[in-house]
């Protein structure tokens, strides 16, 4: 709420007043009788001139306090305004810093289900290999994938080096050592998220190689296991070509 200052008080006070005289001049007629008419009139005008002084000067006390106020308004905004860039500015700071320090500390993490510790450099090892099979050199990512699950048995990204490196082999058509691959990944973890899909390369593999019972086989566990999904679908379709 806008408290008015001491002047406009003031400016306020002299308006009540002259206008009070105002009334009381026009109000009694005994008050005429003192004035002739000439003096009546010039007293009103000048009244009336001093009265209309006083609004303007009213009015240019509020039109000062409306700007006055308008700028710490915007004062105020612009306050605001920096005080969330510092906060954005903060926050993007320490996720800087803790990705970071993520990268000189082991974290303990989840992949997909998969919980572990992931040492330093361990995510930029499994990503380089990933982004190397994304680019379809698939030598190349194979034996990225080979070189990390080597180096980090215990990663939770191990299921998923599995699968990208079976993937890799079946894309290079080298259907057995992907067979031995996708295998590996089903044995040791079967509730895997990404074992639906695994099974469908598993079985095109295994059809690829000839064995068309192996795939018959595989596509069908994959249809009872796993209805309704993509990786089902995927299977009804393959299974025409097992016989």
């Amino acid at each position: 709420m806008m408290t008015l200052s001491h002047s406009v008080k003031q400016t306020l006070s002299r308006a009540f007043c002259l206008s009070a005289a105002l009334f009381c001049l026009s109000a009694s007629n005994s008050a005429w009788a003192l004035f002739s008419d000439d003096e009546a009139r010039k007293a009103i005008l000048d009244l009336r001139k001093s009265l209309a002084t006083t609004q303007l000067e009213l009015q240019g006390q509020i039109d000062k306090l409306k700007t006055e106020n308008a700028e710490l308004r915007g004062k105020v905004e612009e306050l605001e305004k920096q005080g969330e860039d510092i906060n954005t500015s903060q926050k993007t700071y320490y996720q800087d810093l803790d990705t970071r320090l993520g990268n000189f500390e082991p974290r303990t993490v989840t992949i997909e289900g998969v919980s572990g510790t992931v040492q330093p450099g361990e995510k930029k090892a499994y990503d380089d290999a990933l982004k190397a099979f994304q680019a379809g050199n698939l030598k190349k990512a194979d034996d990225s994938f080979a070189a990390f699950t080597a180096k980090y048995p215990k990663s939770p990204y191990i299921p998923l080096a599995l699968y990208w490196s079976g993937n890799s082999k079946y894309a290079n058509k080298e259907y057995a050592g992907a067979i031995n691959q996708l295998q590996s990944l089903i044995k040791k973890y079967p509730n895997h998220p990404r074992i639906p899909a695994a099974m469908v390369t598993l079985g095109n593999a295994q059809l690829e190689s000839g064995n068309k019972a192996a795939a018959k086989k595989t596509f069908s566990d994959i249809i009872a296991k796993y209805p309704d999904t993509d990786a089902a679908k995927d299977a009804q379709q393959a299974i025409a070509g097992t016989k």
